[in-house]
């Protein structure tokens, strides 16, 4: 349960969010710093997360050679981190600076129902691309039979579906009577039940969490294994393994640091509203997320990089730009 308004400052000035009502709930105005400060940090990365992912996202639609199935599933994963950077992050950011609601009482509605959304595909498209690189390097001689385009894309719209699903089952409440939890004019207050967390920590968390790091394992000991085998003769054992090894080991740590703190916090404050700055902190973290997946999942590409180049440097309104190889070998 989390609150999107709320007062806990005791030496910040006291105002109304809306002055000329009587019903208004109050505010406190932040010092002239601290709102400088927070408001650069949240347009920096709001601003940096849509522009990672839209590389990633016109890369992927633009170039042919990555019109394949990983790659379908990484456009996705894209798509989702790029609503979190435009609609999410600087919700969510100005919950830091600004108390008040001033949205209005539908979109107090559908936010939180967007926001469930949007994460829970985030972590549908982890799952999936960590299974798609489980069978290529489990079976790669089988892999383009077993997965292909038409599978991907089906795999991202069952994501999306159960996605929206849950969400609104979780939400279903806040999301149809969000007015029952409002006390004054200004505040939006999101109300999950505890069992409802619970549940919420299990599905979202919990299943992912283990799933994830049990498919990585495995790519490593398989990775491994191949590598004692591969490299007997060529001498580049060590490297491999130190490589499979970084990627598994930032994947899962990124993953960890991003969504545990939100749900220790769930789990420690309950049903309590009062402490609305721990909450929207913890979501804030909850979504950075959104920010490290195309670090993660497309720059550790050499193709992204190359792709990259051709975007900002606007290689691609040329003729036949499309086309272009992305794979050349870099010096």
């Amino acid at each position: 349960m989390s609150n999107w308004g709320g007062t806990n400052a005791d030496n910040e000035t006291i105002q109304y969010c809306f002055p000329n009502n009587n019903l208004s709930c109050t505010r406190n105005v932040k010092p002239g710093a601290e709102f400088i400060f927070v408001y650069i940090f949240i347009s920096t990365v709001s601003v940096l997360t849509v522009f990672l992912n839209l590389l990633v996202i016109i890369s992927i639609a633009h170039f042919h050679q990555l019109h394949s199935p990983t790659n379908v599933l990484i456009f996705s994963l894209a798509m989702a981190d790029l609503i979190v950077g435009l609609i999410l992050m600087p919700v969510h950011g100005l919950k830091l600076i600004e108390p008040c609601w001033y949205f209005g009482e539908i979109f107090c509605s559908i936010f939180p129902f967007i926001f469930y959304v949007v994460v829970t595909a985030s972590l549908g498209n982890l799952i999936i691309i960590s299974v798609d690189r489980y069978i290529a390097v489990n079976d790669p001689l089988r892999y383009t039979t077993r997965v292909d385009t038409n599978r991907a894309v089906f795999s991202i719209v069952v994501n999306w579906v159960f996605s929206s699903i849950y969400s609104f089952l979780i939400l279903y409440e806040s999301v149809l009577y969000p007015e029952k939890n409002h006390t004054c004019i200004g505040e939006c207050i999101l109300f999950i039940k505890l069992e409802y967390i619970i549940t919420d920590v299990l599905v979202t968390l919990v299943t992912p969490c283990c799933l994830i790091i049990y498919l990585y394992l495995k790519i490593f000991f398989l990775a491994k294994h191949q590598a004692e085998h591969i490299n007997a003769l060529t001498d580049k054992k060590v490297k491999s393994e130190k490589k499979a090894a970084k990627s598994l080991g930032v994947v899962v740590m990124i993953y960890l640091l991003c969504w545990i703190p939100y749900y220790i916090a769930a789990l420690t404050l309950g049903q309590d509203t009062g402490d609305s700055l721990v909450i929207n902190i913890m979501y804030w973290i909850l979504c950075m997320n959104s920010l490290m997946n195309p670090l993660i999942y497309a720059m550790f590409y050499r193709w992204f990089r190359i792709s990259t180049k051709y975007i900002l440097t606007l290689k691609i309104f040329e003729p036949s730009s499309q086309y272009l190889n992305l794979f050349i070998e870099e010096k």
